[in-house]
């Protein structure tokens, strides 16, 4: 990265989040998403910023395996760990390439 880092404040972070579902919510006029895919490639952490280098080391993702850690957090939310915004991650960015409009 040049220059300096990336500042994202929470709330507005959570605003967009809420004017996004929203909009999700209008669009499918449905209270859930199905989403057919359940795998997906990832790329680890420590290759997923280097954009200088082809990452060598795809690894697979699952939808319903994400999920399930976000249910998980939803069950018992004293549990909750950094990585709860990854797992939500791979379901938001499959919701967003299967949303039109």
């Amino acid at each position: 990265m040049t220059g300096d880092p990336l500042h994202v404040p929470l709330a507005e972070l959570r605003e967009a989040f809420d004017i996004v579902l929203n909009h999700i919510e209008a669009a499918t006029k449905s209270s859930a998403v199905d989403l057919e895919e359940d795998y997906f490639w990832s790329i680890p952490p420590a290759t997923q910023y280097d954009v200088y280098d082809s990452p060598a080391d795809l690894t697979i993702g699952q939808l319903s395996e994400s999920w399930q850690n976000i249910k998980d957090l939803l069950a018992d939310p004293d549990h909750v760990v950094g990585y709860h915004l990854v797992w939500l991650a791979d379901v938001l960015r499959a919701m967003g390439h299967r949303a039109t409009g």
